[in-house]
């Protein structure tokens, strides 16, 4: 991020600026009408779409300049910087995952822009460095998205992506010489690499016009087969779908390659299930589910049967078997039961099934009839991830962590459950002075919501401690126990950091998801503001001293709660946010979130869209000390949302509470953003939100 040094004139005063004289940068009004339906909505601020225009580039960079004209008058940056850099600087290492022998895992030393891929012959053996995405950029913002082995273990299909963009280009690489194949594919969007035979499956986009690729619609994706030593242009096109603009499409092979499996979708939840013998080239596909009303995949072909996850008539999950000339007598394997079943691994003739009990890990294993053979017994309350494993081995890899307990790995004997520590972290700090509890409250409506507290042991209950409190509440994904290092400087200064599990995510399954979208989407936001209320009047703080954060969905979350409820907050954090509803679905990969928000084309739709739309719901009031955060790549939540809401936010603003952008250059949505961006990023965060809860 480019820092500028011009001073604006500042009363400071135990290093928190006197906020009553930010001049913010002019931002021309040009008034455009849309009608909805029977309503005009008048935008001021559209011309901010257009992010090449000279015009827009010339506003960013005057945001960026009062915003760190602000920043660099807090004295405590510099204390922040040097602690987040201590605390960041311990070796963190992923679960390992097998291929024909073949062990590979990701390290990082502490500090590194990016983890390192190694590879190791065996566990005998000495692990070699066998990617470093370090040395891809100068600065660090090339990131390696995905790694996926053949499975004879010799060639590895390794995507890239730069800039933090959803965009991707795919290489191929010998494991045997460690040299990458001559064949690059590009266009590459929201896809794996499924390998079959002496290729592989992908999906990929069309030629985006130029100048456009960060904010067009995506449109058309199709499915194809690239074989190893040809072209891109040679791939065979596989599956299409020219009636569904917004489909999505990808296809995969079985372990054992006898099937063939397609999955296609038209948004974040719900879809199609195909699937096709592999070896028949007149072979049709198979409907299994053919509406969008469930989520559903393939686990593997086993003893005959091909095991599907799926949510049909089960909203926590369940998992089934077929035999695949008979579909129509599904089999049940793992049934619905009291926890949401949020994966399930198939590793040579053991399911691993994964649960989610009160947003915190339980795991068993079972035989392929579904028999329980066992619980694995975690070290704690947390979150555990992985299972990583191939057939032939009984050894899988598994990590551990919570709130206060960075990840380690395990490794597992599945034939009798005995585990063993594989690795753990060395932490320059000790995490023993904080704890973590789990509290349930009443939001709005009854419902009972659940919400994780860390802090410092023995904290007193004064109604006084800052508190950092984070959601995101949408598209069935749950937030879970972990642990992050940029938290520690907060829980050391007496913060208190709260996440509430509040619906639109996936913490108790199908229902829980669809009680938090389209016209319910409110419940999301009132789950949200009961979580600060329950916090005041369990005299943990007050509404002097409560910080709101959200990233994505998470943003949409933290503007429609400022909006609603600004006397609520002190701080308010919005980042990479969904702020415009009425035209989200305009823009890249926006209209696959229409399950979720609905859209403004529909009218009963549209009413609840305008009621909480952060940008269409700024008036004149006093909203809490407000920072944006968005990146200029930003290819999934275009930066124009944030852009659009502080220009309304910034001339409506009544009082002191300062309101301002933080725009990352040559960064995106947040996947692959390197250590170096990461930890600027906090060190800003964290010195607004202290100065302005009184953190000294």
């Amino acid at each position: 991020m480019k820092k500028y040094t011009t001073v604006i004139a500042l009363s400071i005063l135990g290093g928190i600026s006197m906020h009553a004289q930010i001049k913010y940068p002019a931002t021309e009004k040009k008034p455009q009408d849309e009608k909805f339906f029977d309503t005009t909505i008048t935008e001021n601020y559209r011309w901010l779409e257009d992010e090449n225009s000279e015009m827009t580039k010339q506003w960013v960079e005057m945001q960026n300049r009062v915003t760190f004209q602000q920043l660099e008058q807090i004295s405590l940056r510099t204390d922040l910087n040097k602690r987040l850099r201590q605390i960041w600087n311990y070796e963190k290492m992923s679960a390992p995952f097998t291929r024909h022998g073949k062990i590979f895992f990701y390290k990082n030393d502490g500090l590194q822009n990016q983890s390192v891929l190694y590879i190791q012959n065996g566990l005998a053996s000495m692990p070699e460095v066998l990617l470093d995405p370090n040395t891809q950029s100068k600065d660090g913002t090339t990131a390696l998205t995905m790694f996926e082995v053949d499975k004879a273990g010799k060639y590895a299909v390794i995507g890239w992506s730069d800039a933090g963009s959803d965009w991707t280009r795919f290489q191929v690489m010998d494991l045997d010489t460690r040299k990458m194949l001559n064949e690059t594919l590009y266009h590459i969007k929201f896809s794996g690499a499924s390998w079959y035979k002496n290729g592989f499956f992908y999906s990929r986009y069309d030629v985006m016009e130029s100048g456009k690729e960060l904010t067009a619609k995506n449109n058309n994706q199709k499915v194809y087969y690239h074989k190893l030593g040809t072209s891109q242009a040679e791939d065979s096109l596989v599956y299409e779908d020219p009636k569904n603009a917004s489909g999505m499409f990808g296809i995969g092979a079985t372990e054992d390659e006898k099937y063939l499996v397609l999955s296609t979708s038209e948004s974040t939840s719900g879809n199609k299930l195909y699937y096709k013998k592999a070896d028949d080239p007149k072979a049709k596909w198979i409907k299994f589910y053919d509406t969008y009303d469930q989520d559903a995949h393939v686990l593997d072909h086993a003893s005959g049967k091909l095991y599907i996850y799926t949510n049909a008539a089960a909203p926590k999950g369940k998992v089934i078997a077929i035999d695949p000339d008979k579909p129509e007598k599904p089999q049940e394997i793992l049934p619905a039961g009291e926890h949401v079943l949020t994966s399930v691994q198939v590793i040579n003739g053991y399911l691993v099934a994964q649960y989610l009990a009160d947003v915190k890990s339980a795991i068993s294993v079972h035989n392929l009839n579904g028999k329980k053979l066992y619980d694995v017994k975690l070290p704690g309350a947390g979150m555990a991830s992985g299972f990583n494993g191939e057939n032939g081995y009984n050894t899988a890899y598994f990590s551990f962590t919570s709130f206060i307990q960075p990840s380690m790995v395990f490794q597992i004997d599945l034939s009798s459950g005995a585990m063993q520590e594989y690795w753990k972290p060395q932490l320059p700090i000790s995490t023993d002075a904080y704890e973590t509890r789990q509290v349930f409250y009443t939001s709005k409506d009854g419902t009972r919501i659940p919400m994780f507290i860390t802090c410092k042991k023995g904290i007193k209950l004064d109604g006084n401690n800052p508190v950092y409190l984070y959601g995101y509440g949408g598209f069935n994904i749950s937030v879970t126990p972990g642990f992050t290092p940029h938290i520690i400087p907060f829980l050391d200064k007496g913060g208190v950091y709260a996440v509430a599990n509040i619906r639109g995510g996936g913490e108790y399954g199908k229902e829980w998801h669809q009680a938090g979208t389209k016209l319910k989407k409110q419940n999301v936001f009132d789950d949200f503001i009961a979580a600060a209320e329950y916090l005041i009047s369990e005299k943990y703080t007050n509404n002097k001293r409560i910080a709101i954060s959200g990233r994505s969905n998470g943003g949409l979350l933290v503007g429609a709660c400022m909006t609603q409820r600004p006397d609520l907050f002190k701080v308010a954090l919005p980042g990479v946010g969904v702020l415009d509803m009425l035209h989200y679905h305009q823009f890249t990969i926006g209209y696959a979130w229409a399950t979720d928000y609905g859209r403004s084309d529909n009218k009963e739709e549209f009413k609840a869209l305008i009621k909480y739309s952060p940008l269409h719901n700024v008036k004149k009031a006093e909203y809490p000390a407000t920072m944006v955060v968005t990146a200029d790549h930003d290819d999934r939540v275009v930066p124009a949302h944030s852009y659009k809401f502080i220009a309304e936010l910034q001339a409506k603003q009544q009082g002191n509470n300062p309101v301002l952008i933080r725009i990352d250059v040559n960064a995106g949505h947040g996947a692959g953003k390197p250590t170096t961006k990461l930890i600027d990023e906090w060190v800003d965060i964290w010195a607004f939100t202290m100065s302005h809860l009184g953190v000294k």
